[in-house]
């Protein structure tokens, strides 16, 4: 089974935010999809190294993200109400197409386990 990904035009990237302590990055790029009657926007999170690997899109590049779905329970205190939130976290992506050119597909991997992945064994640098 493939990882499940999402396509789309670039319509926003927003600049890293640390949070806390330890210094957790995070980096929103929302993606634009046209169904039609409606216009559909997608916000997508790079964390932590991935950070530093949108900065090889711009807004207008047709993408296609690989993520995974990170889902997380809050409650404030035991009186008050549950609630659910969920995050598409990016693990890699591939730019498909230029805003301004037809470039061919260019294929980016955002964590070195992912860059293994894509390598192959007999790429491994041991």
């Amino acid at each position: 089974m493939s990882d499940p990904s999402v396509t789309g035009v670039v319509h926003l990237i927003e600049e890293t935010k640390t949070y806390g302590s330890k210094g957790f990055r995070k980096r929103l790029v929302v993606l634009e999809q046209d169904k039609g009657s409606f216009t559909n926007f997608v916000p997508v999170e790079f964390t932590r190294d991935s950070c530093d690997s949108v900065d090889e899109m711009n807004e207008g590049d047709e993408v296609e993200i690989t993520y995974r779905l990170n889902g997380r329970r809050w409650q404030k205190d035991a009186n008050s109400e549950v609630r659910f939130f969920v995050n598409v976290e990016a693990t890699s992506f591939r730019i498909t197409g230029n805003g301004n050119s037809s470039e061919g597909m260019v294929e980016r991997v955002s964590d070195a386990n992912d860059a293994f992945d894509a390598a192959g064994e007999e790429d491994a640098p041991f």
